[in-house]
């Protein structure tokens, strides 16, 4: 069930992201300057596939990821890779007006794991959970007194993908002794990539 806070766009829901521990998900920001990753809840992260960031990475000729509508042809790569840090998911969700579709697939030590589990338009959702929520659930979500897995972590907080972005804190931030801005990349490489 797709659980979501009132306000702009209501009745619009748009969801394009990798969630994974932060461990996992600093290794994978570390490939693209665009990449910054926000915190949702039960020690999950989640890196908004931003329309930057699928330019950024996007590998002219490589293989795209089945069924995905905004996974980067070659991004199976990097969340392969990403994976040896443990679970990872991508996942996709398009709802409008309380109907639309949700696909997830999940990736473990450089394997899937999970998936691709689709939700088509007007689908029933299954009694396992909806795609999003069985993802979650794999990577060690727990529904607990929510609806679901999906609700638990809040990701029904922002309807639209780039909209998580407002959670980056826009201070200077320390990171391990050094300090860097957030988006930047870290000045003494303790991080792999841009800091969030």
């Amino acid at each position: 069930m797709l659980r979501l806070a009132a306000g702009k766009n209501e009745g619009v829901y748009c969801l394009q992201a990798v969630i994974a521990a932060e461990s996992a998900l600093l290794k994978l920001a570390g490939s693209a300057m665009e990449a910054c990753i926000v915190p949702l809840g039960q020690h999950l992260w989640l890196l908004p596939m931003t329309d930057a960031l699928f330019d950024a990475v996007t590998v002219d000729g490589a293989p795209e990821l089945d069924g995905f509508w905004k996974a980067p042809a070659g991004f199976e790569r990097l969340l392969t890779a990403c994976s040896e840090a443990g679970p990872v998911a991508f996942v996709e969700a398009d709802y409008f007006g309380g109907t639309g579709t949700q696909i997830a697939q999940v990736w473990d030590a450089g394997e899937v794991v999970l998936g691709p589990l689709r939700l088509a338009e007007g689908e029933p959702s299954p009694t396992t959970g909806t795609p999003i929520s069985q993802a979650l659930r794999r990577l060690g979500a727990v529904k607990g007194t929510h609806v679901d897995e999906f609700s638990a972590v809040d990701l029904g907080r922002h309807r639209d993908t780039e909209d998580w972005l407002s959670l980056i804190d826009t201070a200077v931030r320390s990171c391990q002794g050094c300090l860097a801005e957030v988006g930047e990349p870290c000045s003494s490489n303790c991080l792999p990539g841009p800091y969030a």
